[in-house]
C-alpha cells in the first residue's frame, strides 16, 4: 500500500509547512486542488486591485510550485 506525503508551504521560505498524508491518490489530488483554489481565491478576494485571468493563472502556478509530493 502506498502512502502519499504532501508538504505544502505558505511561501518558498516557510519553515513550518502543512504536512498531510493520504492513503489514496485521488483523495490527495482532491485535497491539493481544493487547497490551491482556496489560497488563490483568498489572494484574489483580499487584493486591492482587480485580478485578471492571467494573474489568477500565475497565482495558481505559484501555489502548485509550493506543493511537494512524496511516496512513503
Amino acid at each position: 500500500m502506498e502512502i502519499y506525503k504532501v508538504t505544502y508551504q505558505c511561501d518558498s521560505l516557510d519553515s513550518n509547512p502543512t504536512i498531510k498524508t493520504f492513503d489514496e491518490y485521488g483523495e490527495m489530488v482532491d485535497w491539493i486542488t481544493e487547497e490551491v483554489e482556496h489560497r488563490v481565491q483568498f489572494a484574489v478576494d483580499h487584493s486591492p486591485y482587480t485580478t485578471s485571468e492571467k494573474e489568477r493563472s500565475e497565482l495558481q502556478e505559484w501555489e502548485y510550485s509550493l506543493v511537494r509530493i512524496e511516496q512513503v
